[in-house]
C-alpha cells in the first residue's frame, strides 16, 4: 500500500490506519459499513474505542489526501455513507481502478480477436502490482480475504496474459508478469501452468521443467499432495515439446528485466532506513543530476543490508519502467573469488535481453553495449554484496534516470568520491525492531509455545544476540523446528560467551553469524586479523587506541592503521569517546579464533600486556594525584606495553574517570587468572579516586577482589595493604566494628615488618572509627600514637592528618583551646605543603571547634574556606560536610536561605556520588532537611 501526491510519497500513516485505507480501496465506490470495518481491520477482539478510532483514522487520510481540506469536510476521496465509509477514485488516482479498466478492456480486445492489442492491455495492466495487495496489513481473516481477492484478481489476469501472450507470438513479455504471480501464488497451480507454457513458448524448456520440478517439491511437502490435472498436462506439453519456441520480432532488442529477489515475506521494522533510502532517492529527481543516482548500504555481515536494499527496491521498482537488474557480486569471496567485471556485464546483457551471439567478447565492448543499451531508459539496478568500487563502476548505467542500489561490507568510499554515490551504513535495529523482528517470526509457533514467551526473557535473548537480525532469524526457525524448546534454554545457551555461536546451527544451506564474520575475517590484512583476534580480551565492551597499542605490543601508527581495516570492514567501530567496539556475536566469534589460533604463550603475553598497560597508567595517574603515602611502583611493564603518563591533576581525574569500569574489572580479571599483574598493586592505585568521587561501592568490590588475590597467593603485605583501605571503604558503609577488625589485622602486618609509615595511617583509619563509635578517648590515643609515628618517619602529609585528628578528638572532649592548637598547627603544615584536600578537612575541624567556642561567624568563613578547597579539588566527602556543617551554623545563626542554599549544595555533592551515597550520610541530610522543614 503506497501513497504518492505527485512526484513525492506520502506516509500514510500507522499500520492500522494503513489498513483501512486499503481495505477502503479495495471496495472502491462500494460503502462499508462501520460494524464491517470494525471486523475487517480487528477480527473478534476490537476495542471499546474502536469506532472512534476509526474516525481518527479517517479524518487523518482525508488530511493526508486532500491537505486544504477544511476541518470536519467529508472530502472527495472518502465520503460519509450510512454508518460508514464509501472511497471514490478514478483510474487516474487508484492503481486498481486503472488494472480493473486495462483487464476489462483487454477481455474486450480477446472477443474481438485482437491478441496483440490485448496483450498490450493486459501487461499495462499487470506492471501496475508490485506485490501481494495489503503489504501484510491484515490483522483479521475478514482482511486476508479481502487482499486474497485482489491478489486472484492479478493471478487471473497474469494467467489470461500469458495465453494471450502464446496466441501473439509475444511469450517472452509476459514472463515478469507471471514470475511475480508465481511468487504471489506459491501454490496456485494454474499460474505456474501458464508459467511453464509461457517459458516453453519463449525458449526457456529448462526453467520451465525446473519451475515444475518446485511447485511440486512445494505442493508435496506443504500440503502433502501432488500436481493436479492442469500441471501435469503443461508438464507433459514442455517435456514433448508441444509448445514450440517462438521466434520473436528481432526488434526487441531490450526487454523488461525483473530480477529483483523476492521480498522477505517477513519483513518488519526498519522504518529509519527506509525513511533514509527514499530521501537518497528524492534528489534522482534533481533536474541538475548528470549521472545515475547511486546508494551503496554498508554494514557487518548479518546485519542485514541485503533484506532491506531489496525491500526498498520493491517500494521503488515501478517508477522505474524500464525494468529492475539483479545481480550477487560475491563480494564476501575477497578479490579472487568475487565476479569479474566482465562476467557481471554479461549477465546484465543476457537480462536486457541481448543475445548469447550479439555479446561482445572484448571488456571496454561489453562496456559500450551496456551504457548504450541503459542510454535514457529508467531502470534500477541492484548489485549486492560488491567487493570494491572498482568491480562496481563499469556496471552503473548510461542514464540520469536511473537507479543503483548497492550493498557491500565496507564503505565504498572510492565510489562516492568518484561516482558521487550516497554513502550509508546500516546498524543493528533498535529493541522495538528488533523484538518485532523476532515475534514476527515466531508467530508460526504453535499458540502453546506462544503463550508460554516470557517478554524479559525474549529482550535478553535479542540483546545476547546484539540484536542482530540474521541471529534472531536464525534462533527464529530453530524454535519454528523444535516448538518444545524453551526460551530460558536459548538464553541460558546464549550467556554462555564461550559457547554464544553454538546456538546458532550451521550447514545445510544456513549461513551462520559464524560463517557470515568469516567472511570479512578472511579478507583482512595478517596485521588486521592478529589484532581482531586479540581484540576478544579486551576487558569491557570498548577499549581506547592507547590500550590497543600495549595490547598489540606494536607502535601506535601501525595499530591505528589495523584497526581502521577492521572499522572499514565492520568489525569493530569506533564511538565519539575514541573507543573501539565489537558486536557482541563478533567478540565472540573474534575470541573462538584467538583460542584456536594464537598459542597459549601469545595468548599470555597478550593479556599480561594489556594488564600491566592499566596497572602502569593508574600508577602514574596516582603519582600526580601526590597521595599520603608514596604510590607502591609496579615492576618493569613487558616489552611493548606503553602506559599513559598524565601530566595534570585534572588529567589525571579524567583518566580515572573515563577507565573506571575497565580498571575494575582489570582487578577482578587478575585476580581470577592469576597471572599479568599483581591485582591489590592495581586497586590500590584506585582508592583516592574512589574515595573522593563518592564510588564507595566500587571501592569497596575492588579490594574484596584484590584481598583474595593476595590471600590466595601467599602475599601477607598486599593483604595488609588492602586491609586497610578495604577497612575506609567499610567504615563510609558505617561498618565500623568490622572497620576496627580489618584495621587490627592490617596492622599486625606492618608492625611484624617494622613498616612505620603504614603503621601511622593505619592509626588514623582506627581514630575515624573510634570516632564514628563516639569512643573519643580511644581515638585520641590513636591520633597521638600516629602524630609520633609521623614524626619519626617525617611525613609532613600524614602529620597534618594525625593533627587534624587530634584536634577534632579535643573537641569532642571539650578540650577547645587544646584543640585550636594542634587544629592551627595541622593548617600551618597543611599551607607549607600546599595540600587543597586537607585544608578542606582541616577548616571543617577548627569551624566545629570555633562553634564549641561561641565564634560562629569565625566557624562560617572557615566553612566557606572549606567548600572552596574542597571543590578546588573535587574532594567531595568533605565537599559535603563543609555544606552540611555550614547549613547546620547557619540554621543556629538564623539564616535560613543560606542555610537552605548550602544545603542543596550538599545534598547535589550526595547525589553525585555512587548510589546516591551511603546511608550515614544521607541520614544526616535527611536530618538537616527535618531542621529545615519545621
Amino acid at each position: 500500500m503506497r501513497v504518492w501526491r505527485g512526484d513525492v510519497e506520502l506516509d500514510a500513516g500507522p499500520r492500522q490506519q494503513r489498513c483501512l485505507l486499503a481495505l477502503l480501496a479495495a471496495r472502491e465506490g462500494r460503502p462499508v459499513g462501520m460494524g464491517e470495518l470494525i471486523n475487517l481491520i480487528w477480527g473478534s477482539e476490537s476495542p471499546i474505542s474502536a469506532v472512534n478510532v476509526i474516525h481518527k483514522y479517517v479524518g487523518a487520510l482525508r488530511r493526508l489526501l486532500e491537505p486544504g481540506l477544511p476541518p470536519r469536510a467529508g472530502g472527495a476521496f472518502i465520503t460519509r455513507r450510512d454508518s460508514g465509509y464509501r472511497f471514490l477514485a478514478g483510474p487516474d488516482n487508484l492503481d486498481l481502478v486503472a488494472f480493473r479498466q486495462l483487464v476489462a478492456g483487454a477481455k474486450e480486445s480477446v472477443g474481438q480477436d485482437r491478441m496483440d492489442r490485448a496483450l498490450d492491455e493486459y501487461l499495462e495492466a499487470l506492471r501496475l502490482c508490485d506485490g501481494p495487495a495489503g503489504d501484510s496489513l491484515a490483522d483479521s481473516p475478514g482482511a486476508t480475504a479481502v487482499f486474497a481477492g485482489i491478489d486472484g484478481e492479478f493471478l487471473d489476469a497474469s494467467i489470461a496474459a500469458g495465453e494471450v501472450a502464446v496466441r501473439a507470438g509475444r511469450p517472452a513479455q509476459a514472463l515478469a508478469a507471471l514470475r511475480l504471480a508465481a511468487r504471489i501464488g506459491r501454490l496456485h497451480e494454474p499460474v505456474h501452468a501458464a508459467l511453464m507454457t509461457a517459458l516453453a513458448a519463449a525458449g526457456h524448456q529448462a526453467e520451465a521443467l525446473e519451475t515444475y520440478r518446485n511447485i511440486r517439491d512445494h505442493l508435496v511437502e506443504e500440503l502433502g499432495i501432488d500436481p493436479g490435472r492442469e500441471l501435469q498436462e503443461a508438464h507433459q506439453q514442455v517435456l514433448m515439446q508441444a509448445v514450440a519456441p517462438i521466434a520473436e520480432p528481432e526488434a526487441l532488442p531490450l526487454l523488461r528485466p525483473a530480477q529483483l529477489p523476492p521480498d522477505q515475506p517477513m519483513f518488519v521494522g526498519r522504518t529509519y532506513e527506509l525513511r533514509v533510502l527514499h530521501d537518497l532517492v528524492r534528489s534522482t529527481r534533481d533536474t541538475r543530476r548528470t549521472s545515475p543516482m547511486v546508494v551503496a548500504v554498508d554494514g557487518m555481515g548479518g546485519v542485514g543490508k541485503s533484506t532491506i536494499v531489496t525491500h526498498f527496491a520493491h517500494q521503488v521498482a515501478a517508477d522505474f519502467t524500464d525494468g529492475q537488474l539483479f545481480l550477487d557480486l560475491r563480494g564476501h569471496e575477497g578479490e579472487d573469488g568475487s565476479v569479474l567485471a566482465a562476467d557481471a556485464l554479461r549477465s546484465l546483457l543476457y537480462g536486457l535481453g541481448l543475445r548469447a551471439a550479439d555479446v561482445p567478447d572484448t571488456f571496454d565492448a561489453l562496456v559500450g553495449t551496456y551504457r548504450s543499451l541503459t542510454a535514457g531508459q529508467r531502470i534500477l539496478v541492484m548489485l549486492d554484496d560488491v567487493h570494491d568500487a572498482a568491480q562496481v563502476r563499469p556496471l552503473l548505467p548510461n542514464s540520469v534516470d536511473s537507479l543503483v542500489l548497492i550493498t557491500s561490507r565496507r564503505p565504498l568510499v572510492g565510489l562516492a568520491a568518484s561516482d558521487g554515490a550516497r554513502l550509508y551504513r546500516a546498524y543493528v535495529p533498535d529493541l522495538p525492531d528488533a523484538r518485532e523482528i523476532l515475534t514476527t517470526r515466531l508467530a508460526t509457533l504453535p499458540s502453546r509455545a506462544r503463550s508460554s514467551i516470557d517478554g524479559a526473557v525474549l529482550d535478553e535473548i535479542i540483546e545476547l544476540c546484539g540484536r542482530l537480525p540474521l541471529a534472531l532469524a536464525i534462533l527464529a526457525a530453530r524454535l519454528s523446528v523444535r516448538p518444545n524448546l524453551s526460551l530460558a534454554t536459548v538464553a541460558a545457551e546464549l550467556r554462555d560467551g564461550a559457547q554464544r555461536l553454538a546456538a546458532f546451527p550451521n550447514g545445510r544451506g544456513v549461513t551462520d553469524p559464524r560463517t557470515a564474520f568469516s567472511w570479512s575475517y578472511r579478507q583482512l590484512s595478517p596485521g588486521a586479523a592478529r589484532l581482531f583476534r586479540l581484540l576478544s580480551v579486551a576487558l569491557t565492551p570498548g577499549i581506547t587506541l592507547e590500550a590497543c597499542v600495549s595490547l598489540a605490543g606494536q607502535d601506535a601508527g601501525r595499530t591505528r592503521a589495523e584497526l581502521e581495516e577492521l572499522a572499514e570492514a565492520a568489525l569493530v567501530a569506533e564511538d565519539v569517546s575514541g573507543c573501539f567496539t565489537s558486536h557482541v556475536l563478533v567478540r565472540a566469534y573474534a575470541d573462538e579464533l584467538f583460542r584456536s589460533v594464537d598459542p597459549v604463550a601469545e595468548q599470555r603475553a597478550a593479556v599480561t600486556r594489556l594488564l600491566q598497560y592499566y596497572l602502569h597508567s593508574s600508577y602514574h595517574a596516582q603519582v600526580v594525584l601526590e597521595p599520603n603515602r608514596t604510590p607502591i611502583a609496579p615492576g618493569p611493564a613487558e616489552p611493548g606495553v606503553v602506559p599513559q603518563r598524565p601530566a595534570s591533576y585534572r588529567e589525571a581525574i579524567d583518566w580515572f574517570a573515563d577507565q573506571r569500569e575497565v580498571l575494575k574489572e582489570a582487578v577482578r580479571v587478575a585476580a581470577d587468572l592469576g597471572y599479568g599483574i599483581v591485582p591489590w598493586q592495581l586497586a590500590i592505585t584506585l582508592q583516592q579516586y574512589f574515595e573522593w568521587f563518592g564510588h564507595f561501592q566500587d571501592w569497596e568490590d575492588v579490594m574484596r577482589f584484590a584481598l583474595r588475590a593476595a590471600r590466595e597467593g601467599g602475599d601477607p603485605v598486599g593483604e595488609a595493604h588492602v586491609l586497610r583501605s578495604l577497612a575506609g571503604a567499610r567504615w563510609f558503609f558505617g561498618a565500623n566494628e568490622e572497620s576496627l577488625e580489618l584495621l587490627a589485622a592490617a596492622l599486625r602486618v606492618f608492625v611484624e615488618r617494622g613498616m612505620l609509615l603504614e603503621q601511622a595511617l593505619t592509626q588514623i583509619n582506627f581514630h575515624s572509627a573510634y570516632t564514628a563509635l563516639g569512643e573519643h578517648e580511644r581515638a585520641l590515643e590513636r591520633a597521638e600514637i600516629a602524630v609520633s609515628l609521623c614524626h619519626a618517619v617525617g611525613n609532613q602529609k600524614a602529620e597534618m592528618r594525625s593533627l587534624d585528628c587530634k584536634g577534632r578528638s579535643l573537641t569532642h572532649l571539650g578540650q577547645y583551646e587544646r584543640a585550636a592548637v594542634e587544629l592551627q598547627h595541622a593548617l600551618d603544615l597543611n599551607l607549607a605543603v600546599g595540600r587543597r584536600h586537607e585544608e578542606a578537612m582541616i577548616r571543617v575541624s577548627i569551624a566545629h571547634n570555633l562553634i564549641e567556642l561561641g565564634r560562629t561567624a569565625d566557624a562560617t568563613a572557615e566553612l566557606r574556606r572549606a567548600v572552596e578547597a574542597a571543590r578546588s579539588v573535587g574532594q567531595g566527602p568533605y565537599h559535603f560536610e563543609a555544606f552540611r556543617s555550614l547549613s547546620e551554623l547557619l540554621i543556629e545563626t538564623h539564616d535560613l536561605p543560606g542555610a537552605r542554599e548550602a544545603f542543596d549544595r550538599a545534598s547535589a555533592v550526595l547525589q553525585s556520588f555512587q548510589g546516591g551515597g551511603p546511608r550515614r550520610m544521607q541520614a544526616e541530610l535527611r536530618r538537616l532537611a527535618a531542621r529545615l522543614s519545621r
